[in-house]
């Protein structure tokens, strides 16, 4: 079994569905929910959008590879009703799985990478992953989670 942190994201739709959709989905085929963090209310990261975030992060203990789980998140995302993945633009979304950590693996492959590039440089993933995660440590820049929020 690994241990993996996810972030969850949703701006449109019923919002607080979406997210306990999301979570009854992976906890149903990802694996066991150790922790879930509040809901965080943020603005849009990368794009403009009337429409406001609904933001959360979990721990996740797995038996699914790191290409498995990302694999069943997006299988979610799909099923939830989420029509385009982020390309080189970001969109509004029904849900938005993101794969932040697992174990304290590094990977960098067209598919996946690990420790995700951007979760340091984002509040809405670092705030709901430092209340249920503060002293994990981010295995390429050795800080913990909760040090990297305090630097907001």
């Amino acid at each position: 079994m690994a241990t993996a942190y996810l972030g969850l994201g949703t701006n449109i739709g019923d919002k607080r569905k979406n997210m306990a959709t999301a979570v009854e989905l992976l906890s149903g085929r990802a694996g066991v929910i150790l922790a879930l963090s509040g809901l965080y209310e943020t603005e849009p990261w990368g794009f403009v959008s009337e429409n406001r975030f609904l933001n959360a992060a979990l721990i996740l203990e797995t038996p699914l590879d790191p290409f498995e789980l990302l694999d069943t998140t997006q299988q979610i995302e799909k099923e939830m009703g989420r029509t385009k993945k982020s390309d080189s633009r970001y969109h509004d979304r029904i849900i938005d799985t993101d794969l932040l950590m697992y174990d304290d693996l590094i990977i960098e492959t067209t598919e996946l990478i690990l420790p995700h590039p951007l979760m340091h440089q984002r509040h809405f993933v670092l705030a709901p992953l430092a209340e249920i995660a503060a002293g994990v440590k981010h295995p390429i820049l050795g800080k913990t989670i909760g040090e990297l929020f305090n630097t907001y």
